[in-house]
């Protein structure tokens, strides 16, 4: 896949470290990636939780 420059702009605003950093170290990966899941499964909570307000609401 080619690295755009939006997508290199992206990585730092979100993560801080820039494609190159996050390709070529390990631990910079890991971080990168612990925090994407936990950012993942955070957003699936509100999103059950929402859902779950929703039903109730119109039942």
């Amino acid at each position: 896949m080619k690295y755009t420059e939006g997508m290199e702009k992206a990585m730092h605003a979100s993560h801080g470290v820039g494609y190159a950093v996050y390709s070529q170290k390990h631990e910079v990966r890991i971080d990168v990636e612990q925090q994407r899941e936990e950012e993942y499964v955070t957003s699936r909570r509100i999103v059950a939780d929402f859902n779950s307000k929703l039903t109730n609401h119109l039942s």
